[in-house]
């Protein structure tokens, strides 16, 4: 039986100690709960236009698709990583490429 991993494309996932690190380290941080796309995806790519190379870009999320739609969107722009809270709440980690 195929699971949930087969059949979508979402950034590797971190841990609980790793995503609170890098939310403490995060240069820009957008509160994107209750909102769906596209409207994540646009404020995003606006979020990485005002980064430098290696700055990080967390969202935080209650749509689901915004855990592929995101990364997605934004390309090789940055380097995303999510994580699941287990309470239907997201971050995506997303680090600005040169």
């Amino acid at each position: 039986m195929p699971s949930i991993d087969d059949v979508t494309n979402t950034p590797d996932e971190l841990t609980d100690d790793e995503a609170e690190a890098l939310l403490e380290d995060a240069d820009l941080v957008q509160d994107m709960t209750g909102e769906v796309c596209p409207y994540p995806q646009v404020e995003a790519k606006k979020g990485l236009q005002d980064l430098e190379a290696g700055e990080l870009l967390v969202q935080e999320t209650d749509h689901v698709p915004c855990t592929e739609n995101v990364p997605r969107a934004v390309g090789d722009d940055a380097e995303a990583q999510v994580w699941r809270s287990g309470d239907a709440t997201y971050r995506i980690y997303l680090r600005k490429q040169a």
